[in-house]
């Protein structure tokens, strides 16, 4: 069997042909389970759907291929201890520090005009963000702790694995291996990771976290690290949502942490990238995975 596996993972071909297919059908599975469970307009029901739908588009595929082609699959996905223990807390630490940045650039996304020649391709675009903020906020209306820790697992924790295991553990370590750059994996990767969202107001904002958990991840050598900064990132959205649907708050989740005081944007900035270079001088020492 290890021999086997040896040969797939030798084989570029194979491994593209083997992610594909798992994608493909576990995305068809999870379409059809989502349907059935939007059916009736039940809140609960939709979340149910969702979350299986996620699973199954994003967690599933990276398991069936490393379980394929590698030898110590969860291992060689990112599943290791990070570097050192504190990377965790400064990956914590980041998703905060790093809010005003990416608020100003979610700004400045949101503002960008497409001009009259491509006004019905801007139309578009924002009938696809205006329809996917109604169905975040639909689900962001709770207002029991169950309620809560149901969206915590839906809208913060599924996606947090599942994307850090497609983008980060198979994505940007299979661009790292082909470009023999890292810097160019982690951007490449992060690139993509916003466009397959296809929320274009929301893209800069996206790949600048994306960018973020990618460095973090290839220095700290711990998927554990990006999966918890995301985490962290879709949780204080939940957590804020929330409080603010009970009036405990009176907060804009989506702004949250937003400012436009040019010093704290820039000690923002100044913190983001001296947190990371501080993980770099520490970096995970890779071997042959």
């Amino acid at each position: 069997m290890d021999e086997f596996k040896k040969n797939l993972k030798a084989s570029a071909g194979m491994r593209v042909f083997i992610y594909l297919m798992a994608f493909f059908v576990c995305t068809l599975i999870g379409a059809g389970i989502a349907a059935v469970f939007t059916m009736g307009n039940n809140t609960t029901m939709l979340k149910v759907g969702q979350g299986l739908s996620s699973a199954l588009m994003f967690i599933a595929p990276p398991l069936i291929l490393y379980a394929f082609t590698r030898t110590q699959p969860m291992r060689q996905l990112g599943f290791r201890t990070p570097a050192k223990g504190w990377m965790l807390l400064i990956g914590v630490a980041l998703m905060f520090v790093s809010l005003p940045l990416t608020n100003i650039l979610g700004t400045w996304n949101e503002n960008i005009n497409f001009g009259q020649v491509f006004k019905t391709l801007e139309s578009l675009l924002k009938m696809m963000e205006d329809t996917a903020a109604d169905l975040t906020q639909r689900m962001l209306e709770v207002d029991t702790i169950g309620g809560l820790l149901g969206n915590l697992l839906v809208i913060a924790l599924i996606p947090a694995i599942g994307e850090e295991l497609t983008f980060r553990g198979v994505l940007q370590q299979a661009l790292t291996r082909g470009c023999k750059n890292a810097h160019l994996a982690i951007f490449l990767s992060a690139f993509i990771f916003s466009f397959i969202h296809f929320q274009f107001y929301g893209f800069l904002p996206r790949m600048f976290i994306g960018l973020i958990l990618g460095y973090m991840f290839y220095y700290s050598g711990s998927l554990w690290t990006s999966i918890l900064m995301h985490f962290i990132n879709n949780g204080t959205a939940v957590v804020v949502a929330y409080l603010d649907y009970k009036g405990l708050v009176h907060v804009d989740w989506e702004h949250f942490g937003s400012t436009s005081n040019v010093a704290l944007l820039m000690g923002s900035l100044l913190l983001t990238v001296g947190m990371i270079f501080i993980v770099a001088k520490y970096r995970y020492k890779y071997g042959r995975e």
